[in-house]
């Protein structure tokens, strides 16, 4: 978690909104630093997560984790945190008998246009708990990135129905959170990228865009971010409010500051 991303957010683990989507993007750029801080920030508000993780192992996550001052072990170990490993999943999927629809099983079909077994991962990872288990503060779905469906033969509109089912049962039931990473590859004729990213903008109320400079690599400066604040269900006058900072990724923390305002400039 970065404590400066709190700031600029106006929210701390102890006051977690809940009900809400929030769309991370990034644009020739890595934008998985939001996806750790998100991680860590919802550990440490005591929510319990189903964490889809399709880009990178455990074992990644958890050594960051550990340098914001989480740890996923513990978190699985205790019930907290619902893992998805889709590096692994996916040797389980093509080498291994499965006894149940596995969560990634439309890697085995020819005409992949089915979410419904990941959905039913997620509902079952989330699902309030029983009486003298831990009582979690609220459930939050993490995916890490939708891109990656797309890239494996999933259609946009199955996506996009996929988070839908999703925002009715983790957002809209059970009063939780969602948060994905969605890449903008930034090519006008990637259709299905494009109609997946404006689809979830659209349903957004907070937007975290992280964009690499224009002028390339900087030592000092390792891109900008775009916070867009969002209510879906009023007019677009009266909905959207965004600000612009620059940052630069640290070791165990972000740097945000103005535009022209690093501290190497200054």
């Amino acid at each position: 978690m970065f404590p400066e991303l709190n700031n600029l957010l106006n929210t701390t683990p102890d006051r977690a909104e809940q009900g809400k989507l929030t769309l991370l993007c990034d644009a020739n750029t890595d934008g998985s630093f939001l996806v750790h801080h998100f991680l860590s920030f919802y550990l440490k508000a005591n929510c319990k997560v189903c964490f889809v993780a399709l880009i990178q192992s455990f074992s990644h996550y958890n050594i960051v984790g550990q340098k914001l001052g989480v740890s996923l072990t513990v978190a699985r170990e205790c019930g907290q945190l619902v893992f998805l490993e889709g590096l692994k999943s996916s040797v389980d999927v093509f080498f291994r008998a499965q006894a149940e629809p596995h969560p990634l099983q439309f890697l085995r079909e020819a005409n992949a246009e089915n979410l419904q077994p990941l959905y039913e991962f997620v509902r079952e990872a989330l699902k309030p708990v029983d009486d003298g288990e831990a009582a979690w503060r609220c459930p939050v779905l993490l995916v890490d990135d939708l891109s990656v469906l797309l890239s494996l033969g999933m259609g946009a509109v199955a996506v996009l129905d996929f988070i839908h089912y999703c925002r009715a049962t983790v957002c809209w039931e059970r009063k939780g959170n969602i948060v994905a990473l969605v890449h903008d590859s930034g090519d006008t004729e990637d259709e299905e990228n494009n109609i997946l990213l404006n689809g979830l903008s659209h349903q957004s109320h907070l937007i975290l865009r992280a964009e690499g400079l224009a002028t390339g690599f900087c030592r000092d400066v390792h891109g900008q971010l775009r916070i867009l604040w969002r209510t879906p269900s009023q007019p677009t006058t009266q909905r959207d409010w965004s600000l612009t900072y620059q940052y630069k990724i640290q070791d165990k923390s972000v740097s945000f500051f103005a535009k022209g305002m690093s501290p190497a400039v200054l």
